[in-house]
Order: C-alpha cells, then structure tokens, then sequence
C-alpha cells in the first residue's frame, strides 16, 4: 500500500474517531442532564387562569393538551440550547512542505459558546490531533490563530445577545 493512500486511510480513521469522541462527549451532557431533572421532584405547573367568559380547560381535551405540548416545546427548547449543534472548521497548511489544506481546526459550540475546539496538525510524517475545552467562547488553554478563527466565527454567527 502506498504511503499516501495509508496517510488518507490514517486521516479517516482519526476523523471518525474524532466524530466518535464529540458524541459521547454529547450523550454524557444528555444523560447527566436527564438524571439532574430526574432527580428534582414533578411538580405540576399551574395552568393559566381562563379568560373571563372561557370555560376551564378540562383533562384530555384539545385545548389542555395544547397547553401541554406548548410546555413541553420550551422544555426542549432549553436542551436544544445546551446541545453542540454550531459548528465552524478552519482548513490551513500548517507547514510550508505541505500542501492541500490537509490540516484543520473545528469549532463545536452551543448556544453559550461551551463546547470544543479540535484541531489536526498534518504534516508529512504524521498527523496530531488536540482538543480543547471552551466556554463562552474562550479557552483556558492557549489557542492557535486558526482556532480562534473558527471560534471567532461562531461567536459572530452566535450574534448581538451573546457578550464575548
């Protein structure tokens, strides 16, 4: 096997590792989410007081499991808000001997600007891969100019309601 076609089966194997490491980064958020709400006690909240002259909404007609359901979107809407779901990659030639773009740093953030930025330096004779945890878009780590890049680009994404 050609060396060249062992460096693109290497470059693929570590990007599905990568891949393979965000969501179970993820799918530990989820379940230590669920577990923080499955441990706080059901407390029913109370419905909206009907306006005068509308009678009150019974159990299990349209109007109560609309009342439901429109609970149940803000509730989600707040858990889609802590999901990485922005995402912003960067590709560059990290050394000059090098061509094709074949290095790259990849932003994955939520709403608030926490999540992950990954980077792959690629060179002739290997490839190293970093991660590097952000929150509010910023890293305690010391960041590349191309992570801040790809960072920079989601917080301008992110727009006016984010402070950065």
């Amino acid at each position: 096997m050609s060396s060249t076609l062992a460096s693109a089966f290497g470059i693929a194997a570590l990007f599905v590792a990568v891949l393979a490491l965000v969501f179970a980064i993820q799918a530990l958020r989820t379940q230590s989410g669920a577990a923080r709400t499955a441990k706080l006690p059901a407390t029913p909240t109370p419905e909206p007081e009907p306006q005068p002259g509308q009678p009150e909404a019974k159990p299990g007609t349209v109007r109560s499991e609309l009342r439901k359901l429109g609970k149940e979107i803000e509730v989600t809407r707040g858990e889609l808000r802590e999901s990485l779901q922005h995402l912003a990659v960067v590709r560059y030639d990290a050394f000059g001997d090098t061509g094709g773009k074949l290095s790259w740093s990849m932003a994955l953030l939520d709403d608030k600007g926490d999540g992950v930025v990954l980077t792959s330096i690629n060179s002739r004779a290997d490839a190293r891969t970093y991660a590097k945890e952000v929150r509010a878009f910023a890293s305690e780590a010391k960041l590349s100019p191309e992570e801040e890049e790809a960072i920079e680009t989601l917080r301008k994404e992110a727009g006016p309601t984010v402070e950065g």
